[in-house]
């Protein structure tokens, strides 16, 4: 009973942990207006400091999975914290934009680390029946961040200073580091590891399939998230306050989402699962780009967006039963494939949008990327029983 409550304390450790990084990750847009303007630099020129957050966390994702391989989990995970909040607080306290990209480069660095292997350590804490809902409550905390930790960071940064919006993350993420430490049990790691055992997740073509299917489906969400305030802006007359009750629709639409996906694993299993998802983001994707020009629909159709991406529940599972002992390195990866799906959809959708389809656009490059999740998934399930067929004959 003990060790269940002591697993309990560290999966919220972890779900700060996840809030900090929310926090930072999603207030540093709303940001870019005020540090741009502190640092006489033009808002294209800005947008680097968000690419560089992206970069370094596809770049730290295989970088820390090598690097902490031998350590214990609660350790690997502490460090990880502890690194994260440093580089926050030196975003917030330093001068200059190289530094302060630097800066956001370095701190993206964890994020995929932390986010993966927290899951895992959560999923492993918990009965297998109810690994599903361990790894939700770990990224739960990546949601709550959009309706709390994103809100404040921003009214900080505009109130007092855009360092303020830095500062915040960097502060919480100490503390997390410090709780983890504090309250995690000592499980996991083997000090007989080698490091570049990691790397096979790398080699392992189900893991590599599975990357790629994260890496586009949920490229959809981001294709419509991504423009959704020019949007609003653009094609309906809305009150001021609609944008960001919209933006919280989101959040709280992720939030729950994210709580039901756990439970949705556990019901249907990690297949059916994903295909459920799949389906579910497409519709909702549809929705979107028919709610486009009614701002109450686009706020509902934020709401639902989030609802139905509940995706990367089940992949991360499945990532682990399938990445043999690369557990580590295909758990951060799923985080950098997310990452990568952060880039695409939006790339995406601004072709669409620059070929002058429009707004309603956004929605149907959402389905199609979600469509071609889909046929990446069933050329996945084929590859697998075919490897099984002839590991069968073999």
């Amino acid at each position: 009973m003990d060790q269940n409550r002591d697993f309990r304390h560290a999966i919220l450790a972890l779900a700060l942990g996840s809030f900090a990084i929310g926090t930072s990750e999603f207030a540093a847009m709303g940001l870019l207006p005020y540090f741009a303007a502190d640092l006489g630099i033009s808002e294209p020129q800005a947008g680097h400091v968000i690419s560089a957050y992206a970069l370094g966390v596809v770049v730290g994702a295989p970088l820390t999975s090598v690097l902490g391989a031998r350590l214990p989990r609660r350790r690997y995970l502490a460090a990880l914290m502890a690194f994260y909040a440093v580089m926050n607080l030196l975003a917030a306290v330093l001068p200059g934009l190289f530094v302060l990209t630097s800066m956001r480069f370095l701190a993206g660095l964890p994020h995929g680390g932390f986010l993966g292997v927290g899951m895992l350590y959560a999923a492993d804490a918990l009965p297998r029946e109810h690994r599903a809902r361990g790894a939700a409550q770990v990224l739960m905390g990546l949601t709550v961040a959009n309706i709390i930790g994103v809100p404040l960071a921003g009214w900080l940064g505009q109130v007092l200073d855009w360092r303020w919006g830095f500062a915040l993350p960097g502060a919480i993420a100490a503390l997390s580091a410090v709780l983890i430490l504090k309250l995690a049990p000592r499980v996991g790691g083997n000090p007989d590891a080698r490091p570049m055992d990691e790397l096979q997740a790398l080699t392992n073509a189900r893991v590599l399939w599975l990357l790629a299917l994260g890496s586009v489906a949920t490229g959809g969400v981001f294709a419509v998230y991504a423009y959704l305030t020019s949007a609003i802006l653009q094609t309906t007359e809305a009150p001021a306050w609609a944008i960001p009750v919209a933006l919280m629709a989101f959040g709280l639409g992720a939030t729950l989402g994210t709580w039901a996906a756990g439970r949705v694993t556990e019901r249907l299993g990690q297949v059916r699962a994903m295909f459920f998802y799949l389906g579910s983001m497409a519709l909702t994707q549809a929705f979107a780009s028919y709610a486009v020009g009614s701002w109450p629909l686009m706020i509902l159709s934020s709401f639902l967006l989030a609802l139905g991406a509940g995706l990367v529940i089940p992949l991360q599972l499945r990532l682990m039963d399938v990445a043999g002992p690369a557990q580590n390195m295909a758990a951060a990866m799923n985080h950098a494939a997310f990452n990568a799906a952060n880039a695409l959809g939006p790339f995406v959708a601004g072709l669409a949008l620059g070929a002058g389809y429009g707004y309603g656009s956004n929605g149907l490059v959402g389905v199609a990327l979600t469509a071609a999740g889909a046929v990446v998934l069933i050329l996945s399930l084929r590859y697998e029983r075919q490897s099984l067929a002839l590991a069968g004959t073999a």
